[in-house]
């Protein structure tokens, strides 16, 4: 199955969940811990040999449950796992598959705080890291050593906008008989990593999934085997660790993801609009909506077509001093907000340099080609984005 031939939105329509009085949503779960009837079957809980049976709600609750149920299905997996932060699900994830001694080899260019625990906290478990440049296929394998666990990658990484070559990512993952882990953060519905080969796939649900901006939440997409050994009550890193999600957010995330597919079609539909418009009047920019982009025609052939390009835009200023500038003055006039974080019905802007990509060393950032001055463009949800393009024009011309 490929890309184009696989619709998340419609996956996600298929479920029937609704409330045990009959509501239309599902009821919320406000219990840490659940009642049995006999004494057999929370034995049999604790070790994983029952079927509909909840035992505490750091290990399933019914309202993670469902949100899991949704997610899974939107990726195509078996199953999936819900937790209370982006770098909760990475963590997991990452932590499941390797032990004391073990290899990875991961994209350089990625989310600051995956980098910072790839590269500053892991070593503390004698897991070593390899950072290698994702587009660079001969430069992914030769990274592979015999005791590699796991190749990680972000579909379309942070803040670069490079797109990663999945289908072969997933070759020669499965050639070295290793694991590819895959953060689909920036482009969900738009690519279904797991259906293009990916083992694993994780988010920040805080991002474009939930879409508000008012809580922290991850997931790990995967096979029914590894989401059961992640919850497994005596070896499971997620139930040992308890990066668990509260079930009021579950149940809050469940409701906005049914409205996901529409705003990722207009995310998308805007920040065509706005690369477009960076294009007449020269600017120096990454969107891999346009032609010109390097991994133009490598996303074409991997997307879901139907929900556009995504929101995400890195805009060159050249400088820090420059990058400040226009992001003040866009914040003044109204475009949208100077904040860390993306997938906003805001739009968000900042300097991943000075913040969300700040755990990189400036060295290591000049060699993947981040300039001091790139603004990241989260495109919000505007009605009017022609005005949103005259509101940014106009802080480009005054900066001068």
């Amino acid at each position: 199955m490929t890309g184009k031939k696989f619709n998340p939105a419609t996956q996600i329509q298929k479920l029937g969940n609704f409330g045990e009085f009959g509501g239309v949503n599902p009821s919320i779960t406000d219990s840490s811990t659940f009642t049995f009837l006999t004494a057999k079957t929370m034995l049999d809980t604790f070790h994983g040999e029952s079927e509909g049976c909840f035992l505490y709600s750091r290990h399933w609750n019914p309202s993670n449950k469902y949100l899991a149920d949704a997610l899974a299905a939107m990726e195509g997996t078996e199953a999936a796992w819900v937790t209370g932060s982006g770098m909760g699900a990475i963590t997991t994830a990452i932590l499941q598959l390797c032990n004391s001694g073990d290899h990875i080899v991961t994209s350089v260019t990625t989310y600051g705080g995956t980098y910072a625990f790839l590269k500053n906290y892991l070593p503390k478990f004698n897991i070593d890291v390899s950072f290698v440049n994702i587009s660079d296929l001969a430069q992914v394998e030769a990274a592979i050593q015999a005791n590699t666990k796991l190749v990680y990658t972000e579909s379309l990484t942070n803040p670069l906008l490079q797109v990663s070559d999945i289908p072969s990512l997933s070759e020669i993952a499965r050639k070295h008989d290793v694991k590819l882990v895959v953060d689909n953060t920036f482009t969900p519905m738009i690519l279904s990593p797991f259906i293009l080969g990916a083992d694993i796939v994780v988010y920040s649900m805080t991002k474009f999934i939930n879409g508000k901006n008012d809580t922290i939440a991850g997931a790990i997409c995967a096979s029914n085997d590894f989401i059961a050994a992640i919850s497994d009550v005596n070896s499971g890193t997620a139930m040992l660790l308890g990066p668990v999600l509260d079930s009021l957010r579950s149940s809050s995330i469940l409701k906005n993801l049914h409205t996901l597919h529409i705003r990722m079609i207009q995310h998308s539909k805007n920040a065509m609009y706005l690369a477009q418009r960076f294009k007449e009047i020269g600017l120096k920019f990454e969107y891999p909506g346009m032609p010109e982009h390097p991994d133009h025609e490598l996303f074409n052939s991997i997307r879901n077509e139907e929900f556009g390009y995504g929101g995400m835009i890195a805009l060159d200023l050249k400088t820090a001093e420059r990058a400040a500038s226009l992001m003040e003055l866009m914040q003044e006039r109204g475009v949208g907000y100077h904040a860390v974080s993306l997938g906003y019905f805001k739009t968000l802007f900042s300097n991943p340099g000075k913040s969300t990509s700040s755990e990189v060393p400036e060295e290591i950032q000049r060699d993947m080609g981040m300039s001091p001055g790139l603004v990241r463009f989260s495109v919000g949800l505007d009605h009017d984005i022609e005005n949103t393009y005259k509101l940014i024009h106009s802080c480009l011309i005054d900066m001068e």
